[in-house]
C-alpha cells in the first residue's frame, strides 16, 4: 500500500443490529485532503474513528500509516494500533470529549508527552501551536473556564502539537465564529501543502469545495466519491437533496433564482421561498402585529400572570459579569427583547455570549446591573427560580438531556414537574412533538433517533413548558444540512405563533433572518439593530475586525458589485439575493 497512509478494505461495524459502516473500502493518498459528507447517522464519525485507530470493525482488513492493523480473517493487532496511533492525530467533534487537564498549555502538551519528547521540544511545540490557533495568551488559563469554540481551538492546537502524518478533523469548525472557521480552514491548507493527509468531515458544503476528494456517505456506505466538481454537479443535485445535503452556495442561489423567476408575481407576493425561511430579516415580520397578535396568547401559554403588562419580555440594563481574577465576561451590556420578536446574538467565541443567555435563564446573577423576565427581576434566589419557569433554555448540546424510555415521556418530564394534570401533559406532549415533527416517534427509544432527531425532542421537551421566552445556545450547532433546515422551519413557525426568540449563533446567514442583531464584542454590546443596520457597510469593516463577517449573500452581493455588477443593493438572505440578480439580469439562473 506504498503511498497510502489509509487503506480499508470491505470493513462493516456494527453498534447492535445497526451497520455504521457496511462493507466500506477505501484508500487515501499520502498529503491527500478529504473531505467527508453525509447526514446525522450516515456513519461519518464512525469511519473517523476507524481510520485514526480509535474503533477496529467487526469484519474487513485496516491499514494505518503502513501498520496492518487488522487482517481480513478478524485478527486486530493491538501492538500495531499502538504504534499507527503516534502518527494519527484527532479533533472530536465535541472539545468536551477531548480536553484532560485543567490548563490549556497542559492539554496541548498531553499528546507530545506521551510521545516521550524531549521537554524543551514539547515546550516549543505548545507555544508554536497555541500561536497558530490565536491561543497564545490563554496558555495558563482553564479550559473549562473558556467558550465552546475556544475549547475547540485548545484540542485542534492539542492535535497538531502531535505532528501527526493523518490528522482526522470531526466536524472541528461547528462551535467556530468566522473568523475561528477561517484560521482552521487556512490551517489545513498548510497542513495539505506540508504533506500531512487529513480527513475532514463537515457538514459544511462550501468548506468541501477547499478539499482535493469528497466522499459522500449514506447509510454506512459510500454513496458518492470524487473531485468536488465532480460531487458538486448538477446531475447529482438530486441525490445530493435525497441524501440530506445542501448544494454549495453557487449552486443553490442558481436553484433560488429559477425558483424566483418561476414564482412571478406570486413570489413579490411573499410567497417565493421567503416564507419558509420565515421572511427576510428585513421584513420579517410585521414584528409589531407578530408581537401584539402573540402577547395575549404568549401570557396564557406561558403561564405567567405578570407578563401581559410588559411589552419587553426581557431588560438588560447595565449588566455586568466576572469569571474570577477581573476576567469581565460582560460589561455594562444593556438591549431589551420586545414580546414576540426573535433576536439573535453574534460575537466571536470567549466574547461573553453564552454567559448573557446563562443570566438571561436565572442561572446566576449578574455582578452588576440587572436582567428582567415579564417584570421579574433575576436579582436573589426566588426569582431567579420563577424566572426559570418561565425561559425555555435550550443549551448548545440539548440532546445530552435525554434520558427517559420514549420520546414522549423526555418530553413529559419538564410539564409533570410544573404539577400539571395528566390531560394538561399529554397536550402539551402532543403539540410539541407535532410543532417539531416527531409525532410518530413518540413511542421510540430517543437513543434510536438520529442526532438531529435527538436535538428535535430536546428542544420539544423544552416546549412543552409553554415558556415566555425561548433562548437558544447555538440550536443548529452540528446537525447536517436537513437537521438545519428542520430547525429554521421550526423557529419560523414558532416566531408565527408569537413565542419570543433570543438564539446565540455563529451563522450570520442564520443572523440575517432574525428581527434584530447583538453584536458582542469583548464583553460589551457594539451594535443593536435591525440586520440591514448591523450588516451595513458602514458596520462591515467593524464586524470583520472582531472575528466576525457578513451574511454570505449579502458578501456575494458587494463581491458582484465590486467587479461591475450593478447594484444589488443589501440583499441579507439568499432569496432576497436571487430577487435582486433577477430584477437586473432576468432569471438566467446561472449561480454568478
Amino acid at each position: 500500500m506504498s503511498g497510502s497512509p489509509i487503506k480499508l478494505e470491505h470493513v462493516t461495524l456494527r453498534y447492535g443490529d445497526v451497520r455504521a459502516l457496511d462493507d466500506v473500502t477505501l484508500e487515501v493518498a499520502a498529503g491527500q485532503r478529504v473531505c467527508v459528507l453525509g447526514a446525522n447517522g450516515s456513519g461519518k464519525s464512525t469511519l473517523a474513528s476507524v481510520i485514526c485507530g480509535l474503533l477496529a470493525p467487526d469484519e474487513g482488513a485496516v491499514e494505518l500509516v503502513g501498520e496492518r492493523v487488522r487482517t481480513a480473517d478478524g485478527g486486530a493487532d493491538l501492538e500495531a494500533y499502538r504504534r499507527a496511533r503516534r502518527e494519527l492525530g484527532l479533533v472530536f467533534q465535541n472539545p468536551d470529549d477531548q480536553i484532560v487537564t485543567s490548563v490549556v498549555a497542559d492539554d496541548v502538551a498531553f499528546g507530545p508527552e506521551n510521545l516521550g519528547l524531549p521537554r524543551d521540544q514539547i515546550r516549543a511545540r505548545v507555544e508554536r501551536e497555541l500561536r497558530r490557533v490565536a491561543l497564545l495568551d490563554r496558555a495558563t488559563s482553564d479550559p473549562s473556564r473558556m467558550s465552546g469554540g475556544q475549547r475547540q481551538r485548545v484540542c485542534i492546537a492539542g492535535a497538531l502539537a502531535m505532528e501527526p502524518q493523518v490528522l482526522v478533523l470531526d466536524e472541528p469548525s461547528s462551535l467556530l465564529d468566522v473568523r475561528g472557521r477561517e484560521a482552521i480552514l487556512r490551517v489545513m491548507g498548510r497542513l495539505a501543502a506540508a504533506g500531512t493527509t487529513l480527513v475532514h468531515v463537515t457538514h459544511f458544503m462550501d468548506e468541501a469545495l477547499e478539499a482535493d476528494r469528497v466522499i459522500v456517505m449514506e447509510r454506512g456506505r459510500i454513496a458518492l466519491d470524487g473531485v468536488p466538481e465532480q460531487v458538486f454537479c448538477e446531475k447529482n443535485a438530486a441525490a445530493i437533496d435525497a441524501l440530506g445535503l445542501e448544494l454549495p452556495f453557487r449552486m443553490r442561489l442558481a436553484r433560488a433564482r429559477r425558483a424566483a423567476g418561476d414564482a412571478g408575481a406570486a413570489g413579490d407576493a411573499g410567497a417565493a421561498g421567503d416564507a419558509g425561511a420565515a421572511g427576510d430579516a428585513g421584513a420579517a415580520g410585521d414584528a409589531g402585529a407578530a408581537g401584539d397578535a402573540g402577547a395575549a396568547g404568549d401570557a396564557g401559554a406561558g403561564g405567567a400572570a405578570t407578563a401581559a403588562g410588559h411589552p419587553n419580555v426581557c431588560e438588560i440594563r447595565g449588566v455586568g459579569y466576572s469569571y474570577g481574577r477581573g476576567k469581565k465576561a460582560l460589561d455594562n451590556v444593556t438591549f431589551s427583547v420586545r414580546r414576540g420578536e426573535s433576536v439573535a446574538i453574534v460575537g466571536q467565541t470567549g466574547s461573553g455570549k453564552s454567559t448573557l443567555l446563562r443570566l438571561m435563564c436565572g442561572l446566576e446573577a449578574p455582578d452588576a446591573g440587572s436582567i428582567s423576565v415579564a417584570g421579574v427581576s433575576t436579582a436573589k434566589k426566588r426569582g431567579q427560580r420563577e424566572v426559570r419557569r418561565m425561559v425555555g433554555y435550550v443549551m448548545q448540546h440539548p440532546e445530552r438531556q435525554l434520558f427517559a424510555q420514549t420520546v414522549a415521556e423526555d418530553v413529559a418530564f419538564g410539564p409533570r414537574n410544573l404539577g400539571l394534570s395528566a390531560d394538561e401533559v399529554a397536550r402539551r406532549v402532543d403539540h410539541a412533538l407535532e410543532l417539531v415533527g416527531l409525532g410518530e416517534k413518540r413511542g421510540a427509544s430517543p437513543f434510536e433517533l438520529s442526532g438531529g432527531q435527538r436535538r428535535l425532542a430536546a428542544i420539544a421537551g423544552v416546549l412543552a413548558m409553554e415558556p415566555e421566552l425561548l433562548i437558544l445556545d447555538e440550536p443548529t450547532a452540528g446537525l447536517d444540512p436537513r437537521g438545519r433546515a428542520r430547525l429554521r422551519e421550526l423557529l419560523a413557525d414558532l416566531r408565527g405563533h408569537g413565542v419570543t426568540l433570543v438564539q446565540v449563533t455563529h451563522s450570520m446567514d442564520d443572523a440575517a433572518r432574525a428581527d434584530r442583531v447583538v453584536v458582542l464584542d469583548q464583553s460589551r454590546v457594539i451594535a443593536d439593530g435591525a440586520p440591514a443596520e448591523v450588516f451595513s457597510r458602514a458596520n462591515e469593516a467593524q464586524l470583520r475586525a472582531c472575528g466576525l463577517g457578513i451574511p454570505k449573500p449579502l458578501a456575494h452581493a458587494r463581491g458582484l458589485e465590486t467587479a461591475g455588477h450593478a447594484p444589488l443593493g443589501d440583499p441579507p438572505t439568499i432569496e432576497a439575493l436571487a430577487k435582486a440578480l433577477n430584477a437586473t439580469e432576468g432569471a438566467s439562473g446561472n449561480g454568478i
